[in-house]
């Protein structure tokens, strides 16, 4: 069955860096589009980035566009996520997702668009 399981979250203070990975089992990890969204408490899960199949192509959302950082190792079946110059709101749960595509596709920001989901990771920066 697939799996997506996120790793490498954890305490940090604002301005630190946190890398986290999601390492996917299951699935022909190469013909899938990752993504990772958060979600903080009592607020919608939202778009953080996401990476094209072959690692080309990333997409950020404005909020943390010039911090974060996505990439993939398709020999590993995993995705990256860079963190950089962390702020409290940055404080939130983190999931991976994948989506299955076929040539060509956008990085979609819905959630919707994804077939599958990690359990999600803790990142909590203090102030």
């Amino acid at each position: 069955q697939v799996q997506l399981v996120e790793s490498g979250g954890g305490l940090v203070q604002a301005g630190g860096s946190l890398r986290l990975s999601c390492a996917a089992s299951g699935l022909g990890f190469s013909s899938y589009l990752m993504a990772w969204f958060r979600q903080a408490p009592g607020k919608e899960r939202e778009f953080v980035g996401g990476i094209t199949w072959n690692g080309r192509s990333t997409y950020y959302a404005e909020s943390v566009k010039g911090r974060f950082t996505i990439s993939r190792d398709n020999a590993k079946n995993t995705v990256y996520l860079q963190m950089n110059s962390l702020k409290p709101e940055d404080t939130a749960v983190y999931y991976c997702a994948g989506r299955r595509v076929v040539g060509v596709a956008a990085i979609a920001t819905g959630e919707n668009n994804y077939d599958y989901w990690g359990q999600g990771t803790q990142v909590t920066v203090s102030s």
